[in-house]
């Protein structure tokens, strides 16, 4: 199976080219859809500052004051930092301002979610704010853009692989009939949902040690949502499988004295034939192959320099 190509990135634009200009975001009314918002924003005792097009996009933006009791994360972000938000909220408490607005778009039956505010959010609770500012977005599909605009606090595989997986859950409860391929801007990469469900099973999960060959093995499918999610699910099953069996050659390892934080990827990479074959197979047929070698695996054959020149992932979650 051939990995689906890279996304490329824009070229650099010629200057002054996009959007529009200062003037020309100028919004006086709002119709249809931002209208709706707006009354919802003020309904829910938020303050409308204003309205605006988006230079880049052209689409209307609305800056307003949000009640903080009317705003929650989106349901399917990663989970909350309590140290980058403690943070957070020491640097707005010695500022005493709140001046990066989170993004906000209409939640299903009230209020609002923010794909890119939790910490922002929870400093502000912290500090015992009554309200915050945020520039309310009507187009709610930016909701699940949540990796490409989470720019407070970088993602690790974890992080990523476990917002894809709730994106991924929620995807199918807002429309059942969309493919993965449909999706795929949302999902960035098909592997992170494999990965996303071995770290809800087992939060210690060494991602980093089988994603590359997931990645490199895994498509987005063309098959409705619901159906391709119980894919991988079934492969999820056989990695954590696989994990086990690695850790019980780890444990072996370390019993006659090997120590590094490499020793699962040793295992591993030792036991991954990938690189040496012509034509890569499928990922169900090479985690088998993998479990295998892992299975007939002799630690007497190890060497302690052999370890030390495998580097890879550490053994640890991301």
């Amino acid at each position: 199976m051939k990995r689906a190509p890279a996304r490329r990135r824009p070229r650099k634009a010629k200057a002054l080219s996009r959007g529009l200009a200062a003037g020309e975001c100028r919004l006086d009314t709002l119709g249809g859809e931002a209208n709706d918002v707006k009354a919802r924003i003020e309904n829910e005792g938020g303050f409308v500052l204003g309205c605006y097009n988006d230079p880049l996009g052209k689409q209307p933006v609305i800056a307003a004051v949000l009640p903080i009791d009317a705003i929650e994360p989106t349901p399917f972000q990663r989970d909350l930092s309590q140290a980058h938000h403690r943070r957070l909220a020491d640097v707005l408490d010695r500022t005493g301002m709140f001046l990066d607005p989170v993004i906000a778009v209409t939640a299903p039956e009230k209020g609002f979610w923010t794909p890119n505010g939790r910490h922002r959010l929870e400093a502000m609770r912290r500090l015992g704010a009554k309200a915050i500012t945020a520039l309310v977005v009507p187009k709610r599909e930016i909701a699940w853009q949540i990796l490409a605009l989470n720019t407070e606090k970088a993602h690790n595989l974890r992080d990523k692989s476990l917002e894809v997986i709730r994106i991924y859950r929620n995807l199918i409860d807002e429309d059942q009939g969309k493919s993965e391929k449909d999706v795929a801007f949302y999902l960035e990469e098909p592997s992170y949902a494999t990965m996303g469900l071995c770290y809800e099973k087992n939060p210690r999960f060494s991602g980093a040690v089988y994603n590359s060959f997931v990645r490199r093995l895994t498509e987005f499918s063309d098959e409705a949502l619901a159906k391709a999610l119980r894919v991988h699910e079934k492969r999820s099953e056989k990695l954590l499988e696989l994990d086990e069996r690695v850790n019980e050659v780890v444990k072996k390892l370390k019993a006659k004295g090997f120590v590094s934080p490499y020793l699962k990827s040793f295992v591993v990479a030792r036991s991954n034939p990938l690189r040496f074959m012509k034509e890569a197979p499928g990922l169900d047929d090479l985690i088998n192959t993998i479990r295998g070698k892992v299975e007939r695996f002799n630690v007497d054959k190890v060497k302690q320099e052999d370890i030390v020149a495998s580097g890879g992932a550490a053994d640890e979650a991301d």
